[in-house]
């Protein structure tokens, strides 16, 4: 009898359409409400994504595998799976997700998921957001460490180092098992996105970065297992059925009918390839919640790092982030693994750093290696980027949005800022990050976290930005909660034009509430 291994991902939900994502240990048919679809095979694993159809605003549903009955399972404690269309009034979102036997502190989305078990249906969030480091690729937990030493005796495969697409799938069955997760993933809709941890630490720093890596024998190895693997299990639930239908890549894999493993892996291979300009693939996205607009930014594997121009995302995929941020809607919401709005003191940093890092010589050399030591490489570090962004949130700010966010993560501390332009806008223009979601700072970069948010260090890394020739910012920020630290879940509860950020810490209790949006003139 065939066994549900990963699952079930309640992922794409519209008015009336739904996706469920699951993977199971042999080829078989997947039933889910009605509706079946065949699994397709990656390696010597399988996978399945459902479509269902005509959906009403409540629907219960169970796993079937063949004639077999999956899940819920026998004697689950857990509210029965059910798929809601409708109104999305309450999102849920956050980053930087360890593997829940890491000694980083208590999972706040567990504690979430746990809360939310005993709550009424009309509490739960319509919409859940992870903003990158679903898996942390290179910080794997001992077990998984054990695990890789028994996989490859007899080899030369690196130590401690997740290579493989099997290995890659290892991760996300380490973290998606926990049963708490499993049904809140189960319930609620999920969108994603990757950042460095779901591929390795640092990844795509700099064009320095990605020659080092490219130097090492096992790089060609990992970097396609773990873009095909990002496909499969989270970049797959992300498209809507229009996306789904137009997707060439997606059509092979159903059409294939034998291992894709290859074809995934050549993919992987081609799209790694956009930081030099060449665009076989993005993994930016639109989706729509009623009123509420989010456009997720692929922050990591779309940065041109080769060439005269260093950007975050190509011309191309920003044009195409700026077409579809035009509409009537009365939020906007841009997922970015990577906040823009920083502390001041380190955005005029990253700023700084990326001038010294163009330098000649053992300047350049100098500010690569700062670069990467302290992680720069946030939107602050491709100016340009920066600035191309902070103009277009502008524009839509003063054309019918009520509430403009960037929703990011990363960081290590949760936090408030609230955007000022030169002219005031009509939106309230907000930078709303939450991590981490279960990875807690060591103590001593607390005193860091809130010194970087000191004036004095701000007008001291302004002042050395302007002499190297940094430009003047378009807009002025300032910090309205924070910094927070501890592991927590942030909610964004939508309300008609307003909306209101809410910091749900991993003991319980609410660390933060802001309300966003201007009264009605």
């Amino acid at each position: 009898m065939a066994k549900l291994v990963l699952g079930p991902l309640l992922r794409h939900v519209n008015e009336t359409s739904a996706t469920v994502w699951v993977e199971t240990d042999v080829s078989c048919d997947v039933t889910i409400a009605g509706h079946t679809a065949r699994t397709f095979q990656v390696g010597g694993q399988h996978f399945a994504l459902v479509r269902l159809e005509n959906l009403g605003p409540r629907t219960e549903y169970d796993v079937k595998l063949g004639q077999e009955k999956v899940w819920p399972e026998p004697d689950s404690k857990f509210p029965k799976p059910v798929i809601r269309t409708g109104e999305v009034t309450r999102i849920a979102f956050g980053s930087c997700r360890a593997a829940p036997s890491q000694p980083v502190g208590p999972d706040a989305l567990d504690a979430f998921a746990q809360r939310l078990m005993s709550a009424p249906e009309e509490e739960w969030p319509q919409a859940l957001i992870l903003l990158g480091d679903q898996v942390y690729a290179d910080e794997p937990t001992e077990a998984t460490k054990q695990w890789l030493r028994d996989r490859r005796r007899d080899t030369d495969e690196p130590d401690g180092e997740v290579v493989h697409f099997a290995e890659y799938a290892h991760l996300y069955h380490e973290t998606w098992g926990d049963p708490e997760i499993r049904w809140l993933l189960s319930v609620v809709p999920s969108s994603m996105i990757f950042d460095d941890h779901d591929v390795r630490d640092d990844w795509n720093t700099s064009a320095v970065w990605r020659q080092e890596m490219t130097d090492k024998p096992w790089w060609r190895d990992r970097i396609r297992g773990a873009i095909a693997s990002y496909w499969v299990y989270q970049h797959l639930g992300n498209l809507g059925p229009n996306e789904l239908a137009r997707d060439p890549l997606y059509a092979k894999v159903k059409a294939q009918g034998t291992d894709v493993l290859p074809l995934l892996e050549e993919f992987a291979e081609e799209a790694d390839k956009e930081t030099q300009g060449r665009k076989s693939t993005w993994w930016s996205y639109r989706r729509d919640f009623g009123r509420a607009r989010l456009l997720m930014v692929d922050t990591r594997c779309g940065r041109i790092l080769e060439g005269d121009k260093r950007q975050m995302v190509s011309d191309e995929e920003f044009e195409w982030i700026e077409r579809n941020a035009e509409g009537e809607y009365d939020h906007l919401l841009i997922g970015s693994s990577l906040p823009w709005l920083m502390p001041h003191s380190l955005s005029h940093f990253q700023s700084l750093n990326e001038v010294g890092a163009r330098k000649k010589g053992w300047q350049g050399r100098a500010a690569e290696k700062i670069r990467q030591a302290a992680d720069l490489e946030h939107w602050p570090a491709f100016r340009e980027s920066f600035d191309r962004l902070t103009r277009m949130i502008e524009k839509v700010a003063n054309n019918g949005a009520a509430t403009v966010s960037v929703l990011s993560g990363d960081v290590h501390h949760s936090y408030v800022a609230e955007a000022e332009f030169p002219t005031p806008t009509k939106a309230t223009v907000t930078q709303l990050v939450c991590s981490p979601v279960h990875n807690e700072p060591p103590k001593v970069f607390l005193p860091i976290f809130r010194l970087s948010w000191s004036r004095a260090a701000a007008w001291i890394f302004r002042g050395l930005a302007t002499l190297v020739g940094v430009p003047k910012d378009l807009m002025r920020w300032r910090k309205t909660s924070g910094p927070h630290f501890g592991n927590s879940v942030a909610l964004l509860e939508l309300d008609g034009r307003r909306a209101r950020y809410r910091l749900l810490s991993a003991a319980g209790g609410e660390t933060a509430s802001v309300l966003l949006g201007r009264e009605p003139q």
